[in-house]
């Protein structure tokens, strides 16, 4: 499938060639059973798997527009919605939307919100409601996304890493994490905070103030906070993220929220 996709991904003539649109239609199906992932850990950290991505890409074009209806609702599209939910053993809240080719592991809930193309979310993760994972997100394991968290998507260029959350990450509601920032494990966003590739994410736990750009450390605990920042028409607070302490047992038991929904 790879030495199709990449074939045609430097002249989409090919793409009408069946043999090439049945490799890109397999790679999605396996995109959104698990098999394929646009993105997993290593053993030198996260690999990006370009031509997966490519793939994605390729497969808009091979999708006619049509409608599609979900009860009373009604759709205009070119991708089809996520299906065999109960088999999967996912739970998904009306009116919760995932896109064929995104994954959803067994054990996963979906309040109502939305998971695009090539994004990941494995098992024991929530996303609350009117949260968004973005395409090619990943999400990993006992991950509770708050209501209005936005994961951002990222499909070009393809070379870039998507944003991830890995296990046990607690992101607090309205959180902001776009343009392939890396949250590590057992992290903790207070609410309202925005990562993005140039945000400022300052250490202010030791004597001395230590900056991360595009990663969070793991079992960080992180809030919202501003930097003064020098312009020609003054002095002026910007935003940055402020890692305040290291996650332990009182957090976690604020975090607990998601257990006691599954079992109530």
């Amino acid at each position: 499938m790879k030495e199709w996709i990449e074939k045609a991904w430097e002249n989409r003539e090919l793409l009408a060639d069946k043999t090439v649109q049945e490799a890109v239609r397999e790679t999605i199906a396996q995109l959104d059973n698990g098999q394929l992932r646009v993105a997993q850990p290593g053993e030198n950290g996260w690999v990006v798997n370009e031509w997966v991505k490519k793939a994605v890409l390729l497969y808009f074009p091979l999708c006619g527009m049509q409608t599609l209806e979900a009860g009373p609702m009604e759709y205009y599209d070119k991708i089809p919605l996520k299906h065999g939910l109960a088999e999967r053993g996912v739970r998904v809240v009306p009116p919760a939307v995932a896109r064929y080719g995104s994954y959803l592991a067994p054990g996963s809930v979906m309040m109502p919100s939305y998971v695009n193309i090539g994004a990941y979310v494995d098992s024991g993760t929530m996303v609350d409601t009117w949260a968004t994972v973005g395409s090619c997100a990943q999400v990993g394991k006992d991950v509770h996304l708050s209501g209005g968290v936005g994961l951002g998507g990222v499909l070009e260029p393809v070379q870039a890493s998507p944003v991830i959350i890995e296990d046990h990450c607690f992101i607090g509601s309205r959180c902001i994490v776009v343009e392939g920032v890396h949250v590590e494990h057992d992290a903790v966003l207070g609410a309202g905070t925005v990562l993005t590739a140039s945000t400022k994410i300052v250490d202010v736990t030791g004597p001395e103030p230590k900056t991360y750009i595009g990663r969070v450390p793991a079992r960080s605990v992180v809030i919202p906070g501003t930097l003064p920042k020098s312009f020609a028409a003054g002095t002026y607070n910007v935003p940055c993220a402020l890692i305040i302490g290291q996650r332990k047992e009182s957090t976690d038991k604020k975090t607990s929220l998601n257990e006691a929904l599954r079992l109530f």
